[in-house]
């Protein structure tokens, strides 16, 4: 089966086909950095940190671009409340933004280039805008000329009368259409600002990602991602600037990450209902909301909730403990039983399983349903009185391969909740009631091996933290 990624341009599923065989070219929309990023700015990062991995796992080599906001006026207004300037704001916020989504799992992009970076390229890229009649000045401000653009809409689907109707010009611009937008803005009194052919002053937003993805990746690129919201104007404006000074399409695929709920309301900054990740790590286990992002298909939306999360982290326990009691056998199990083909064809199965429903849109919900269905079979097989070493190596190699390519770690970074301890001590006492003392005294062991001791009492059994 062949790789399919859902397009927002075209609004369908299309053969993945890169520019160049073999080799990926992907920009994702990244943060801007005047406050520490909440659970909606996580999805992306770990929705497309995923996406990478499995390009790579899929044998091809990716280029990563994903960039800092580093000047706006969100900016300018938090340095103003922190009474500090811009640049210190900026650094404080991305070495946040790098903290925070480590602990989420998500690898570092090949260059993570900053607006601040790259005005050089950023003010040519206007003046030849200018050059070719797409953007006019005035009075020290730049605009594009969007109805100069033919085929503005295309990737929101909405015609440029329908966007003419609910455009308006704000207090202080001058710009000739409702529908233009700011390429380049005159410095306000006390404002950071760049020298430039028209005067003083900063970069509009979306400008700044078209020139620095034509700065590390071309003229034209394979796969574009940011948060649906980002559709337009953000991602139709990029299109506009971008293939009206290059001539050629920005980027052959557009993926759009869903919105996340918080308690089955949308989650604003006006309802005051955001979250923080920064705060969110010190409560959960990181990779257990890794795990609970993953566990919806990346288009779809997300309800966040405590219970949600718990749920999440009980889910993931199940594939830890399943892994963890392979690993245990595995040093106690020979090469002696007799059906080890035929649960070596089944490990490879589900392997199988995996990459066809990663190659649908990268579909991880049913790539984690794979998971489960993996860690059922590996506990159906752990109860067997003889295993064979050579499927166990199997069943670890693939959860550790698969969780990989998600991102996820099979070692938990909190010990084992309570409730975790009751389960197997239920199936202990279950494999004694069978006759099944190897697998008793294994799970035994196993508690012990994580500082759980066991005592069996005429009253039942009974266990305490060591």
């Amino acid at each position: 089966m062949s790789l399919v990624i859902y397009n927002t341009l075209t609004r369908q599923k299309e053969v993945f086909k890169p520019l160049e065989e073999g080799k990926v070219k992907m920009y994702v929309c990244g943060p801007t950095v005047y406050n520490y990023i909440h659970i909606g700015n996580a999805r992306p990062a770990i929705v497309f940190d995923t996406v990478r991995r499995y390009l790579a796992y899929r044998g091809y080599d990716v280029n990563f671009i994903s960039n800092f906001t580093d000047v706006d006026d969100k900016l300018i207004k938090a340095a103003k409340e922190l009474g500090t300037d811009v640049p210190t704001v900026a650094e404080r916020f991305i070495h946040s933004y790098h903290e925070d989504v480590c602990a989420l799992g998500v690898q570092k992009a090949d260059h993570h280039p900053r607006v601040t970076e790259t005005m050089p390229e950023i003010i040519d890229f206007i003046g030849r805008l200018i050059e070719k009649g797409y953007a006019y000045e005035a009075q020290g401000d730049v605009y594009f000329k969007t109805r100069a653009f033919e085929g503005y809409g295309k990737l929101s689907h909405q015609s440029i009368d329908d966007l003419r109707s609910g455009a308006r010009i704000e207090v202080g611009e001058i710009k000739k259409d409702p529908l233009d937008f700011a390429l380049w803005k005159a410095a306000k009194e006390g404002e950071i600002y760049w020298e430039s052919p028209w005067g003083n002053g900063r970069p509009g937003w979306h400008i700044e990602c078209s020139a620095m993805a034509k700065k590390y990746l071309g003229d034209s690129i394979d796969i574009h991602g940011g948060g649906q919201d980002l559709t337009f104007p953000h991602h139709e404006n990029e299109i506009a600037q971008s293939e009206a000074l290059n001539e050629a399409p920005m980027a052959r695929y557009w993926m759009h990450n869903g919105y996340i709920n918080i308690n089955n309301e949308k989650m604003s900054k006006s309802l005051g209902n955001f979250v923080l990740v920064h705060d969110m790590i010190k409560e959960y286990d990181p990779q257990v909301i890794r795990f609970f992002m993953m566990a919806v298909h990346y288009r779809n939306p997300i309800n966040f909730s405590d219970e949600l999360l718990q749920s999440a982290q009980a889910s993931l326990n199940r594939i830890r403990t399943a892994y963890d009691n392979l690993k245990h056998r595995q040093g106690i199990s020979a090469d002696l039983a007799e059906d080890a083909e035929i649960w070596e064809a089944k490990v490879n199965q589900f392997k199988q399983s995996f990459t066809s429903e990663m190659d649908d849109d990268f579909n991880t919900a049913n790539a984690i349903a794979v998971l489960f269905d993996a860690a059922r079979d590996a506990n159906v097989y752990l109860q067997s009185e003889n295993t064979s070493k050579s499927v166990l190596t199997a069943f670890i190699t693939l959860f550790e391969e698969l969780t990989g390519v998600l991102g996820l770690t099979l070692t938990a970074e909190k010990e084992l909740l309570d409730e975790e301890i009751e389960a197997l001590i239920e199936e202990r006492n279950q494999a004694r009631k069978e006759r099944n003392f190897a697998r008793a005294d294994e799970i035994r062991d196993q508690l012990k091996d994580m500082n759980i001791i066991l005592e069996d009492t005429p009253q039942g059994v009974r266990w305490k933290r060591q």
